[in-house]
């Protein structure tokens, strides 16, 4: 199951966020990240905010390979 892990600076004293679930996907769009799965949009955050988000979970696509 993929996770994300969105940790916001330290200066804007939010609480870091888990996502989990089925089917995540992060896309970026119009300057916001976006955490959405099958049923839609679960999470979104503007670029300037300044946050940092990490897959923590799940199985990761292999890179890809050069020849």
């Amino acid at each position: 199951m993929p996770r994300y892990l969105i940790v916001h600076p330290r200066d804007q004293k939010r609480d870091d966020v888990l996502v989990e679930g089925d089917d995540l996907e992060l896309f970026f769009t119009a300057g916001w990240a976006v955490i959405s799965d099958t049923n839609g949009v679960c999470l979104a955050i503007p670029s300037g905010q300044g946050a940092s988000i990490q897959r923590v979970g799940g199985e990761q696509e292999p890179a890809p390979q050069e020849e």
